[in-house]
């Protein structure tokens, strides 16, 4: 099937038919990858934030993981006006 894109503000896009959307089980998010210079399209398989839970827990678990930037560190913001 040959299509043309469609202009969004400064980018392109497509647009799929509803047909084509429920063969391929896309409702709203989809997974986007490029191989081979070819764009690949596929319903989405997982949740955002899916599994985050678990990663800080097994962070914590280890001991408190330590900050990225330490608490006494001096940003440079006092005496800038808004």
């Amino acid at each position: 099937m040959q299509t043309h894109l469609i202009t969004i503000g400064n980018s392109k896009g497509l647009r799929f038919s509803r047909a084509i959307l429920e063969q391929c089980g896309i409702k709203d998010d989809v997974e986007l990858d490029v191989k081979n210079s070819e764009i690949v399209i596929k319903a989405s398989s997982r949740k955002p934030r899916e599994g985050w839970g678990k990663l800080f827990k097994d962070a914590y678990a280890k001991g408190k993981p330590e900050m990225l930037i330490p608490e006494g560190i001096d940003l440079g913001w006092e005496g800038l006006e808004e």
